[in-house]
């Protein structure tokens, strides 16, 4: 497994900040003033740091708020991608993960405080309950739902004990009626936005690897193949990566033979070489599109079909992270570590991380660039950014648009990188905009 570049993150408070650099700090210094030492030691000197800190700090902090901020402070003072997880984090990382999370299946039209059905998804416990567009959630479990605390609803929904829960319910029509729902593990979808844009051409967007995303992919291809799919564009912009095994299984769709990509640790070197039975898309006229927010996992997949010349790559310069992490449970799952553990290298036994002595600022270069202007940019991270709607909801949602006169779901925005990537598969020669 292997994580993205590390995003802003201000939920974790000061705390963190202070009283883990402050152990941190300490246990380094006990290091170096008395060379080797024992773990009880080790142990002796935290707690001397703890008892110091729960006495003289500005507040009162719990023991596990002060174990969370040293573990953090230890993890994450390596380097800027290792991580720590304390128990609250945990499930967000899983979902990440696993490409599961636990839930009714509903995205919730904006504001989503007015928890206003926009639609379900296929197969989930909202759509066998009978929840439909438009239907706004008036009470759950007896709680009136306008006064629930931010997040709160989201909460009530997904947790993972509770059992058949009562909503009140009313439709768009204003009448009232009243269900009730359970929940399930649902699949959060990482393959985004698939459809068929003309002449044979298909479009696949991935913003994540997880686990169920080759899964995830392959089924899109088949729905596209159900309509003649000719070439295909894969959209990478925007993917900060996730699991490394995914990434390289959907790179061996397209390439049969050879190396997809090897990672070198301090005592192990790992290669994925492609295996041609699952090479079911060799010789398909593919592009890939790709930004400076396409790091890691997609950097893997990307470099993987440009350098076995089983793609083009469309766009601007990649992020530029060539570190594999690994990931570690403890104390019965309730705490996360992942840890850099090797470097990557693309088939041409290039390390894209930027971060290393001598490396350029980006990853790869695109064999056509195209630049965006901000305000296309912006559009287009929202728009990749959002879930697919099922096509079975298309025409309630159009109705539903008509009666508030306004959208309530992202279409395509202006795309210049994919008006090139089409002119690609077209024989053309595609114009280049210069970034505004």
């Amino acid at each position: 497994m292997d994580e993205a570049p590390p995003r802003s993150n201000w939920g974790r408070d000061a705390v963190h900040l202070l009283v883990g650099t402050t152990l941190g700090l300490s246990i380094g210094l006990c290091f170096w003033h008395f060379g080797r030492r024992s773990d009880d030691d080790d142990v002796r000197d935290y707690a001397r740091v703890r008892e110091f800190v729960e006495r003289q700090y500005v507040r009162e902090l719990s023991r596990e708020e002060l174990l969370d901020a040293a573990l953090g402070g230890m993890v994450e003072s390596l380097d800027p991608y290792s991580r720590y997880y304390g128990p609250d984090e945990v499930a967000a990382v899983e979902r990440e993960t696993t490409g599961h999370y636990q839930g009714i299946g509903v995205v919730f039209a904006q504001p989503t405080s007015e928890a206003r059905v926009l639609y379900t998804l296929p197969g989930s416990p909202a759509e066998k309950a009978g929840l439909r567009v438009g239907d706004q959630i008036l009470r759950c479990a007896g709680r009136e739902v306008a006064g629930l605390p931010t997040g709160e609803l989201r909460k009530l929904l997904g947790d993972r004990d509770r059992g058949p829960i009562e909503l009140a319910l009313r439709a768009r029509d204003g009448s009232e009626r009243s269900i009730k729902i359970g929940q399930d593990a649902l699949v959060d979808p990482t393959v985004r936005h698939v459809r068929q844009l003309g002449g044979g051409v298909g479009y696949v967007a991935i913003t994540a690897f997880s686990q169920e995303t080759p899964n995830e992919f392959d089924a899109a291809v088949e729905e596209l193949r159900a309509g003649g799919l000719a070439a295909l564009v894969l959209d990478l912009r925007g993917n900060l990566g996730g699991v490394l095994r995914s990434a390289t299984r959907i790179a061996n769709r397209f390439v049969e033979h050879g190396l997809i990509v090897s990672h070198e640790g301090r005592t192990e070197v790992q290669r994925y070489e492609a295996e041609p039975d699952e090479a079911t898309l060799k010789g398909l006229p593919l592009v890939v599109l790709v930004d400076g927010e396409s790091a890691s996992a997609s950097e893997v997949l990307a470099a993987a079909v440009q350098e076995h010349r089983a793609a083009v790559l469309v766009g601007s310069p990649t992020y530029g992270k060539g570190l594999v992490q690994k990931v570690e449970t403890f104390d019965g799952g309730t705490r996360v570590v992942k840890l850099v553990s090797a470097y990557y290298y693309t088939p041409a036994h290039r390390n894209l991380e930027r971060t290393v002595e001598g490396a350029w600022t980006h990853g790869l270069l695109p064999d056509v660039q195209v630049d965006t202007s901000k305000a296309e940019l912006e559009a287009l991270r929202q728009f990749l950014a959002s879930y697919s709607p099922p096509k079975s909801a298309l025409a309630e949602l159009e109705a539903w648009e008509a009666e508030a006169k306004r959208p309530l779901y992202p279409r395509p925005p202006q795309d210049p990188q994919l008006e090139a990537a089409l002119a690609l598969l077209r024989g053309e020669h595609p114009c280049t905009t210069v970034a505004r």
